[in-house]
């Protein structure tokens, strides 16, 4: 067997894809970089680890083009690669989170009545004065960035209530199941509990308030713009709140109405003319979602008296 130059479509493949990869990241970082930082760490780390991983390749191919007699079984797993690669590409795309925007970012700053606490797990809100036993487990949405539900959540920490909003790896709630655990292992003072979550956080969350996750289960299910994925009607012990908007356009009012069947026919259900599925949230617009028809102000302002009665009956 010798070696050969390498052909030059197969060094400008690596090199292009090398330099996509580069890009991408450059890309997320440039256009979501709160997001990011503020997120869990996985995504970080995965965008960190492909430049490095996009750079030894550049490298490699510009210093060293030689290479053993080609094979055709070798050129298949060289395609299949450039495909994953490729595809790779696309992940670190997709995986980007949605950004957190005002008055969310003000409401994550510590006053006399809260106490804000970041870590790269979690956004937790501690009432200074006349904290309640009641605690309160968030998951948020796919890919959006935690911070995003902090104005929503904070008027349940000035009642009194403690609020732990959980950091998803890669923004995706079924890879962070066991949260509720961690919650209560970080607040034992506290005797009840709810765990809540805005879409598919909502369907983590309900699995760990039917303790699929948790043997402990939950006091209460606070579900945004949400539902559970199977039927725990006769199961589900906690109470329910679910908070839907008419003009949502990925959690459908019909989706919502659905859900009833899958839930203990004491659930409450309150619904809130106008609101688009982005507004359980302060993250800007969200493909997919219906258009609202009241202000954001509105929206987040019925959405938190709704969340915070829901939490204050549980005590």
């Amino acid at each position: 067997m010798t070696a050969s130059l390498a052909p030059p479509w197969r060094v400008w493949t690596e090199r292009g894809i090398a330099v996509l990869w580069i890009a991408v990241v450059v890309w997320a970082f440039a256009t979501a970089w709160g997001g990011i930082i503020h997120s869990h760490p996985a995504y970080a780390v995965l965008l960190i680890l492909s430049a490095v991983a996009a750079l030894a390749v550049l490298i490699r191919s510009l210093t060293w083009q030689r290479r053993t007699a080609r094979h055709g079984c070798r050129r298949v797993f060289r395609i299949t690669g450039a495909v994953l690669a490729i595809g790779w590409a696309g992940l670190l795309i997709w995986l980007k989170p949605f950004t957190a925007i005002e008055p969310a970012l003000d409401a994550m700053d510590s006053d006399a009545a809260v106490t804000v606490t970041e870590t790269a797990t979690s956004v937790t809100m501690v009432p200074t004065e006349q904290a309640t036993d009641t605690g309160v487990l968030f998951q948020p949405g796919a890919l959006v960035d935690p911070r995003a539900y902090a104005a929503h959540l904070r008027p349940l920490a000035e009642a009194g209530h403690t609020v732990v909003v959980t950091k998803q790896p890669l923004g995706i709630a079924f890879l962070n199941t066991r949260a509720l655990d961690g919650a209560r292992a970080a607040h034992a003072g506290l005797t009840t509990w709810a765990v809540g979550g805005h879409s598919l956080g909502g369907v983590v969350a309900s699995m760990e308030a039917n303790g699929s996750t948790d043997a402990q289960g939950a006091d209460g299910l606070l579900l945004f713009a949400s539902y559970p994925a199977n039927d725990m009607s006769s199961s589900l012990t906690a109470a329910v709140e679910s908070i839907s908007g008419t003009d949502d356009g990925l959690s459908t009012p019909d989706a919502i109405e659905l859900s009833r069947g899958n839930l203990p026919a004491s659930a409450h259900f309150t619904v809130i003319d106008g609101a688009s599925h982005s507004q359980f949230g302060d993250y800007g617009p969200q493909p997919g979602d219906g258009v609202a028809t009241i202000s954001d102000d509105d929206a987040r302002s019925q959405i938190s008296s709704a969340a915070l009665a829901f939490v204050d009956s549980l005590g």
